[in-house]
């Protein structure tokens, strides 16, 4: 049974994700943070949106990437936006950062829970204000928030975090960082149903936020035991050994 099958008025919930997207992974380096994910958006099974931006530049330091539901990111964008500019017109001189920003999200991501109507998504906050330290926060469909050197979301969860656990240190260079993440969505492309080899990078260095253009990474599939016909008939009759 979907979540919010029988609401009071089930139109506005969305019941079940059905626009997706995959891994997303955020990485602190010397000097700043970045975050990387593809630009494939899937439509139930089907990969039917293969340039879509799952970053989006909220207020002056931050950035926010999201897996899951694409409207539902959409939605939580728009709210952001709202914020952004209410904060613009008190005119103080002072501007909201990624702490604040990501704390914001936690709380709708909660709201939304609490009510069971809950937005689909992993989020993860990154930015750096200044002077002050990179933030990398994680935000989920629950509301649950933590804060961490370095996170992948999806299955980014499970094929690219032991990646990060062996090759991240504090001092890592932004090219190094770059590598690092690259690799990591090599290895979901590869493992991954709903990944896709074209992706993008943002980073934020305290200074400047900026998304790259979307770039294809480097990939092969052939490795001669993949490319072996295991399952054509031989003489006898006998279908080969598919191991």
């Amino acid at each position: 049974m979907a979540p919010g099958q029988f609401a009071l008025e089930p139109h506005k919930h969305t019941l079940q994700p059905i626009v997706t997207g995959a891994t997303v992974i955020g990485v602190k380096y010397n000097g700043g943070v970045l975050i990387a994910c593809d630009t494939l958006a899937c439509y139930g099974g089907q990969l039917r949106y293969k340039d879509v931006c799952r970053m989006k530049k909220v207020g002056n330091f931050t950035l926010l990437g999201a897996s899951g539901e694409y409207s539902d990111f959409q939605h939580m964008g728009k709210l952001l936006d709202e914020l952004d500019n209410e904060d613009f017109l008190y005119e103080d001189g002072s501007m909201m950062g990624p702490k604040q920003y990501s704390s914001y999200i936690g709380r709708v991501m909660y709201n939304k829970r609490c009510k069971m109507n809950p937005l689909y998504n992993q989020f993860v906050v990154v930015g750096k204000k200044g002077s002050e330290p990179a933030h990398l926060a994680y935000v989920d469909h629950q509301g649950t928030y933590f804060e961490e050197d370095y996170i992948a979301t999806g299955f980014g969860s499970y094929l690219a975090m032991p990646i990060l656990r062996n090759e991240w240190s504090a001092d890592l260079s932004l090219d190094a960082a770059k590598a690092l993440v690259v690799k990591c969505l090599q290895v979901c492309f590869y493992r991954d149903v709903r990944a896709y080899n074209r992706i993008q990078i943002g980073i934020c260095d305290g200074e400047n936020v900026t998304i790259g253009e979307p770039f294809a990474m480097e990939h092969f599939w052939g490795h001669s035991m993949w490319a072996e016909k295991r399952l054509q008939m031989d003489d006898k009759g006998q279908v080969g050994d598919t191991w």
